[in-house]
């Protein structure tokens, strides 16, 4: 697998080669909301450049987090998901985003509560 050594000293740097970083647990949020083409992803990234959300998207897949599915439209049509491994991901995603959000009242941080997934 892409850019994965062969040891780590804790399971958190694992998962921190994985899925850290400045944008793929933006992207990977992304993608459990529904934002699952390309062209969504870079409207609601929009500081992210296409190189690296190519190369971010790029490493979730060979991770083995993420499966891209090419339709055969005109012009082509690329969709992502999560794959088995990163479905696991997706209440851990949503936990995160009710931890940060709490966290961000109790000390009068502003962030947009609109990205707070609806608790199931």
């Amino acid at each position: 697998m892409a850019n994965l050594k062969s040891e780590y000293e804790c399971s958190l740097m694992l998962s921190n080669a994985l899925i850290g970083g400045k944008w793929k647990q933006r992207v990977l949020y992304h993608i459990t909301i529904g934002n699952n083409r390309f062209s969504s992803l870079q409207k609601n990234l929009p500081d992210i450049s296409q190189k690296v959300l190519s190369a971010q998207l790029r490493e979730l897949e060979d991770h083995g987090i993420l499966s891209r599915r090419i339709y055969p439209d005109v012009p082509p049509r690329v969709e992502y998901s999560l794959t088995e491994e990163g479905e696991i991901l997706k209440p851990i995603i949503e936990q995160l985003c009710r931890w940060s959000t709490d966290y961000a009242l109790k000390r009068n941080i502003n962030v947009p509560l609109d990205h707070l997934p609806e608790k199931q």
